[in-house]
């Protein structure tokens, strides 16, 4: 979801509304106090130093930390652009897919790449629909005859997994409810329904918008990255995908306190890479500010997340990064609001 969906926006409920903006404006309070309270430790550790000094015994010895920095490989973080970008863009006038928006989404597979898209005809209430192209190399693509291919429901902002002999579809429907769809083929899709998402404690989510799904795969488990009005990142986890619990109520991930991603934040892609986890994610710094950019933030356990000191990767409006491996070398995707190539310029792409 993304604030400038002002068609969508206008039809949410005045009340939820106002919880997630109370939800926010008691996170900002909650950093100003941390700040305080971190000035005040400061000066109190300024004037232990000497104690310390005196002292060593007590200090404690503790485990060297990796930098912020050393924690994103290069061949994650550094990406030069194709010569020929855009590889794909809306059909124009005329077409059901005038243009396109938000992230779509690429797998590579034996026969070629395919994509999944969202096209609609460029006006605010304009119904989004799902396409689908198809390419051999991920740079030139063909739009598939039968699109689009779902004309019963409203799909965007879409995450497409197979597991097994299933495909597996987690997707933004109409007033931002994320919905989830299968299929046998990536082609005849079968819609199962809204995410039915609850706290900890079994309640149903506070009513509102929620968005952008991201799921991963884990073994005997599924895990749901999600966000509300991109003021938040909640993570839940599923055994069968019929129902997600939260991990924690409050987010695991949230804007600022850097001026890039002050404003909103959501999750694209989540990755696991040498034994760590890594989010691209998108993000925009204020309300008056259109264009959003691409970000990068690791984590150990999911929950706790460091993200990229040199944060953004991209901007320009280039946004719902999506990383894959070409088979040579690291591709990072923009899909929002064309698609774009960027390929991985460290020597270690792989």
């Amino acid at each position: 979801m993304r604030a400038v969906k002002s068609d969508r926006l206008s039809t949410r409920s005045a009340g939820s509304g106002r919880n997630l903006r109370d939800w926010r404006a008691a996170h900002f309070a909650r950093r100003e106090r941390l700040a305080r309270c971190l000035v005040a430790c400061g000066v109190a550790l300024l004037c232990a130093l000497p104690a310390i000094a005196a002292d060593p015994a007590a200090s404690t010895d503790r485990p060297a930390q990796a930098a912020p920095a050393e924690l994103f490989p290069p061949e994650l973080v550094r990406f030069k652009p194709y010569e020929h970008n855009p590889v794909f863009t809306g059909a124009g006038p005329g077409h059901w897919d005038v243009r396109i928006r938000e992230r779509g989404w690429i797998l590579r597979e034996p026969g070629g790449y395919r994509m999944w898209y969202t096209g609609y005809d460029a006006t605010r209430e304009g119904r989004k629909h799902l396409g689908l192209a198809t390419s051999d190399d991920g740079l030139a693509w063909t739009r598939w005859p039968a699109n689009p291919l779902d004309r019963d429901h409203w799909i965007e902002d879409m995450q497409v997994l197979r597991d097994g002999d299933t495909y597996y579809m987690f997707a933004e429907g109409e007033r931002d409810q994320a919905h989830w769809f299968t299929s046998p083929d990536g082609i005849k899709w079968q819609r199962r329904g809204t995410l039915d998402i609850r706290k900890s404690d079994g309640e149903p989510i506070s009513p509102g918008p929620f968005g952008t799904p991201f799921v991963l795969r884990q073994r005997d488990r599924w895990l749901l990255f999600y966000e509300r009005m991109d003021l938040g990142i909640w993570l839940a986890t599923s055994s069968d995908l019929t129902q997600w619990r939260h991990v924690q109520d409050e987010p695991v991930f949230v804007p600022g306190p850097e001026k890039y991603d002050h404003f909103q934040v959501a999750f694209n892609q989540v990755i696991e890479r040498g034994g760590r986890y890594y989010a691209y994610y998108h993000a925009r710094e204020s309300a008056t500010t259109r264009d959003w950019s691409t970000n990068l933030a690791a984590s150990d356990d999911l929950v706790h997340w460091t993200k990229y000191p040199r944060n953004p990767i991209l901007e320009e409006n280039k946004s719902s990064p999506l990383l894959l491996d070409d088979g040579k070398q690291l591709r990072l995707y923009t899909t929002h609001d064309q698609v774009q190539v960027h390929f991985s310029q460290a020597e270690a792409a792989r």
